[in-house]
């Protein structure tokens, strides 16, 4: 009797598994993607678990210590008005995850939606939408939605609901590229057996478009949003330096990082800027590294 080896019987052990455990397979293997997972944990969980654990509130002041450098008492030092800056940091990193998660969430909906649609009708609906996303990706993103929110600012939205217009601004205008992406893999998946039975048993187009060719296609959305955050992060951090963001005095990376526009802070007050930077970085940075990794490990046609 033939031995098997050592992965035939680990292999045999496990029995069959799903398309997901095998992606989270292959991802356990990419070093730099749990890497990007493991610093992405870690800055959603100081941002979550980090106001709880501060002696100070976001707004407390201390008008003996202001513009202070590092210190036992405040180790990322205090602001032009005495607040503490490690208690803000980790506000705004709330604030700059939670906008750009819900921005993504938002063009993930309205893209996937579209681009099922698109590609299930075809014909005059395809067309049209198609139309659509060609308007929208032939004005430059980041200058129309400068011009958007400048427009807006003139409203005197206020503060606590300024992040709100952000996220459905950067949701709004993200979508047409994974409108392509889901257009594409419809118009292959509409032919496919499985939706030949769907129309045999009468299937309505809405059963079929959502419960049957989008699910087939999560594997692409997943990726493309996950890549999306990134970009959500750094877009809200532009838009917040350049003063039509999250507005003062609720907190965001980018909105921290608007203190370092003169060479006097900029020089003599890194505590200032430095930090908010950094997390920016760390953060983006993770996210296009978990991306990378995710989308090697849901593509199929690599054998690992």
């Amino acid at each position: 009797m033939e031995a098997k080896t050592s992965e035939e019987v680990k292999l045999s052990e496990e029995g069959i598994m799903s398309p997901w455990r095998l992606a989270w397979r292959r991802l356990k293997r990419d070093k730099l993607a749990m890497l990007g997972l493991y610093i992405l944990a870690f800055m959603v969980l100081i941002s979550v678990i980090g106001p709880l654990l501060s002696p100070y509130t976001m707004e407390e002041m201390d008008l003996s210590n202001i513009q202070s450098p590092p210190s036992f008492k405040h180790p990322l030092g205090t602001d032009e008005v005495g607040r503490d800056e490690m208690t803000r940091l980790f506000y705004a990193g709330r604030i700059s995850l939670s906008v750009g998660l819900f921005a993504v969430v938002i063009s993930t909906v309205i893209g996937s939606a579209l681009g099922g649609i698109a590609g299930y009708y075809g014909g005059f609906v395809d067309t049209l939408i198609m139309r659509i996303v060609d308007i929208f990706m032939s004005f430059p993103f980041l200058p129309l939605l400068i011009t958007i929110a400048a427009v807006m600012s003139d409203w005197k939205v206020p503060p606590q609901y300024r992040m709100f217009v952000v996220m459905l601004l950067i949701g709004v205008l993200s979508w047409p590229s994974l409108t392509r992406i889901v257009r594409g893999q419809i118009l292959s998946l509409r032919e496919q057996e499985f939706m030949q039975a769907a129309e045999a048993l009468g299937i309505r187009d809405k059963s079929k478009i959502f419960r049957h060719l989008l699910p087939n296609t999560y594997a692409s959305i997943i990726v493309s949003a996950t890549l999306g955050l990134g970009g959500a992060i750094l877009t809200e951090s532009s838009l917040s330096f350049l003063g039509l963001g999250v507005t003062p005095p609720t907190p965001s990376w980018g909105q921290m990082i608007q203190v370092a526009r003169d060479v006097y802070t900029l020089q003599t007050q890194p505590w200032l800027w430095v930090p908010p930077g950094i997390c920016i970085f760390l953060t983006v940075m993770a996210i296009n590294l978990f991306g990378d990794g995710l989308r090697d490990a849901l593509d199929p046609r690599l054998n690992r």
